[in-house]
Formats: structure tokens, C-alpha cells, sequence
């Protein structure tokens, strides 16, 4: 079974965090920007299985050479990443894109020697605007709701087309949903980390409000390795349950069977008859997780994960007359089987909610259960491509401690069809972030309506 790539990258290796701080001072000169940027373009030439699925390739040609001809002495880490990192935008893949070998652990580092970053969690509009969700971290702030005008004597659209110019995914939405909650990142690394940030809001006449840079871990950093605030299960007073799916890439998958296990257990005693199977903030990870943790419970005849998939060989598998650099497509002829106990299997209705977050492994599963009519998809939609790439690999560039991130297959939806290109839910419900709850109720009116209506 291929299986997506879930990186993690310890942040407290000490060799990692000496290069990390060599990097951060040293200088690069422009034959060395040329030959990363060389490097990227063959280590993505002998990994990706195809660029056109998500680029032209004449114009990734031309813009690897536009790099080329800007490169110039003198620049450091950060500065060739913001000339590198203008390609992700054009390579529109949230597989595929320029970075660092590991964003987290650089916060941390950055941080815990006394850095500061932007002070809050905001949301990034498609349209550009910016608006304050809550403190750095997460907490709720007295400017949460506000949209911020400027940022430092920076208009905010200027801002955000800057941010916004480096950002990966696979569209718009994607990438603004992204940059939302990496905003205080993308922020240091094209504007730098002052102490101080003087902000104006819109809809006031006052000046500038000085803000001081916090030093919380920021909100999608929190409580990452904190099992009840990935995965949670809510019993409803209405015969509805709940279930919160915020991660495919755990780190132990006998726990999240586990959870699912009971959590199924559970319903069953309770009786629930609608289950919500919230994925909006999950990115993905590994498959056998919603494979064997979810599929088993709302399965009720045979299915498979993909139709077909095309990719690119990187070792020599003479077992499988398969030979390194090849591109190969085939069809998914693997079929999973519900289980035969169907006392085991929830009997209710099931709807997974999506989101602009929903990503990689999680679309997977979405495809699965809309192709197979296990459930109902609802929520946003227009972010994110049916046709998922994976398998995703590091290609490390040779001289700034870059690195390009690189998919070694596509994968197509299990009924094989191409359209509608983009994810796209059977009931559209808007998602807020000022207001995660409001789409779950909304989910829950519409099948209640629905059911009353029959």
C-alpha cells in the first residue's frame, strides 16, 4: 500500500540546531544560490512523477531561470529562501514547495532564546484582508474580530501580497487558509521579529496601537503532542455524536484505534443516530490510520482508497521488474472488505466535515466515504484538489540549509473520475474561525430539517 509521508523532525537534536544557527549568520554567494536553485530543479525532475499535474512546465522552466538571474552575493538563509520560496505559489501542490527542514523546531529555538514573533492569530481572507482571531497562542484577544489596516507603517494588502507570494497549496483559498495559521512565521522570515509591532485597525481614527511581540507558542504548535486535543469524541443531548479527527500523522496509531474503538463502543450504548466526523484542520498523514481506525465502523460494502495512481520509482525493485527513475501508472486493484460483524458497524447517518484545512491523507478519506456514499460531505469546498499527490520526500538543497519538499505519486479519487477537479462537499456549509462551532450547528440543522422533511 503506498502510503503518504508524514515528516517529523525532532527539534532537540543538537547537530540540527548548530547547523540551524550557522545558517541563520552565514552568507551565500550567488554561485551558490544558482547551484540550490539547480539543485531544486533536478531533485524535483527525479522525484515527481509528473509537474504538470499541478504546474506548466514551461513556466516552471522560466521561472527557475528568473531565479538564476537574480541571484547575487551577500544574501542569507532567510533572504534565499524569499527568493526561492517565490516559486511555491506557482507550483500550487500542497506537496510541493520550498522550506525549511524544520519550521517548528526554528520557532522553538527562536523563542527560547528570547525572540519574539507577531503578536496574534489572525485570518487571511482570499480578498487579502486580515482579521485577529485571538492572542498569539490562541487565547482571545480584546482585538479579536477587528481587520488590521497596517502593520509597521506597512499597508496590510501590501503585507499580505508579500506573505502570500511565498505561500504553498493547491489554490487560493488553500494558500490563505495556510498562511492564516502560520502567519506569525511567514511574518519573520519576509519582515523580520521586532519587539515591538505598532498595528492600526480599521474602523478607528485613532494612530498606531503598540503591540508588544509575544514569546507563546503559537496556536498550531500547541498542543500538538496532546492526544485529547487532536482527537475527542462529543455525545450529544440530540441522539448526534461528535467525532474530532484534527490529525492523520500520530505519532502512536494503537492509541487513536484505540479511541476510535471505544468512541464507536460508546455511540453504540448511546444510541446516536447522526455522527459528525470533523477533519476541517486535519492535513493528513498516514493512511492506515482512517483506514483501519475509521473505515471498519462505516463501511458497508467493499471498497478501495484510490482508482489508479502514476509514479515515479526511486530504488531498483527487480522483485517488481521496477527500476529507479521510472514513471509508472496502474490501476488500484486492492479492495477492503467491511467487517462481518455488522453488530460492530455504526448504523446511524454519518457526515464528515471538510474544510479549507482538509488536506493530503484526509482527502483521501473524504473521496473515499462521498465515492462510496458511506456518508455525507459537507462544508467548504473549492480549496484543495480531488487528485491527491503523496509519498511526499525531502530533497535537501546543498548550500543555504533549504529544502524542497517533492510528492513521488498521484493518486485518483477510488471512482476515477476527474471532475469536479476540486474537493467539493455534497452540502456547502461556510467555515469562520471566529466561530468554529457555527458549521457544526449548521450541519446538525440541516440533517434534523432533512429528516423531518421525509
Amino acid at each position: 500500500m503506498l502510503r503518504l509521508l508524514c515528516v517529523r523532525v525532532g527539534v532537540f537534536l543538537a547537530a540540527l540546531s548548530c547547523a540551524t544557527a550557522s545558517w541563520a549568520t552565514e552568507r551565500f554567494t550567488a554561485e551558490q544560490v544558482r547551484a540550490d536553485v539547480d539543485a531544486l530543479a533536478s531533485g524535483i525532475a527525479a522525484t515527481h512523477p509528473g509537474i504538470g499535474h499541478s504546474v506548466d512546465p514551461a513556466r516552471f522552466a522560466r521561472a527557475l531561470e528568473a531565479l538564476r538571474e537574480r541571484a547575487r552575493d551577500g544574501l542569507d538563509r532567510d533572504a534565499v529562501w524569499r527568493e526561492l520560496a517565490t516559486l511555491n505559489p506557482l507550483l500550487a501542490d500542497g506537496h510541493l514547495f520550498v522550506g525549511y527542514a524544520d519550521w517548528r523546531g526554528d520557532t522553538v529555538r527562536h523563542l527560547e532564546k528570547g525572540g519574539t514573533l507577531f503578536p496574534f492569530e489572525v485570518d487571511v481572507g482570499v480578498d487579502g484582508r486580515v482579521r485577529v482571531v485571538g492572542e498569539l497562542g490562541g487565547a482571545r484577544s480584546v482585538h479579536t474580530g477587528a481587520y488590521l489596516r497596517s502593520i509597521n507603517g506597512h499597508a496590510i494588502a501590501e503585507v499580505t501580497q508579500a506573505l502570500l507570494a511565498r505561500v504553498h497549496g493547491d489554490s487560493p483559498r488553500f494558500r490563505a487558509h495556510l498562511l492564516s495559521s502560520r502567519w506569525w512565521f511567514f511574518f519573520w522570515k519576509v519582515y523580520g521579529a521586532p519587539d515591538a509591532f505598532d498595528l492600526v485597525f480599521d474602523g478607528t481614527s485613532r494612530g498606531p496601537v503598540r503591540e508588544s511581540g509575544r514569546r507563546e507558542r503559537p496556536a498550531v504548535l500547541a498542543g500538538e503532542q496532546d492526544f485529547e486535543r487532536q482527537f475527542s469524541l462529543e455525545l450529544r443531548p440530540d441522539g448526534a455524536a461528535v467525532m474530532s479527527v484534527h490529525t492523520f500523522a500520530w505519532h502512536d496509531p494503537e492509541a487513536f484505534f484505540g479511541f476510535t474503538r471505544r468512541a464507536f463502543q460508546q455511540m453504540k450504548a448511546a444510541r446516536v443516530r447522526l455522527l459528525v466526523i470533523d477533519v476541517r484542520r486535519n492535513g493528513g498523514g498516514d493512511d492506515a490510520m482512517w483506514l483501519k481506525g475509521l473505515m471498519p465502523y462505516i463501511a458497508n460494502r467493499p471498497y478501495r482508497w484510490a482508482s489508479c495512481y502514476t509514479k515515479r520509482v526511486l530504488k531498483d525493485n527487480p522483485a517488481r521488474q521496477e527500476r529507479a527513475g521510472e514513471v509508472l501508472s496502474g490501476d488500484i486493484d486492492t479492495w477492503a472488505s467491511p467487517l462481518a460483524d455488522e453488530s460492530q458497524r455504526f448504523a446511524g447517518k454519518v457526515v464528515v466535515l471538510v474544510g479549507p484545512g482538509t488536506y493530503s491523507s484526509a482527502v483521501l478519506f473524504a473521496n473515499t466515504v462521498q465515492d462510496f456514499r458511506f456518508g455525507t460531505l459537507a462544508g467548504e469546498g473549492s480549496s484543495v484538489r480531488s487528485v491527491q499527490t503523496g509519498g511526499v520526500q525531502k530533497i535537501e538543497l546543498p548550500h543555504a540549509g533549504l529544502v524542497v519538499w517533492s510528492p513521488r505519486f498521484i493518486l485518483v479519487r477510488p471512482s476515477g473520475l476527474l471532475s469536479p477537479v476540486w474537493l467539493t462537499p455534497d452540502v456547502h456549509v461556510a467555515d469562520d474561525p471566529l466561530h468554529p462551532s457555527a458549521a457544526l450547528s449548521a450541519v446538525l440543522a440541516r440533517v434534523a430539517s432533512h429528516a423531518a422533511g421525509r
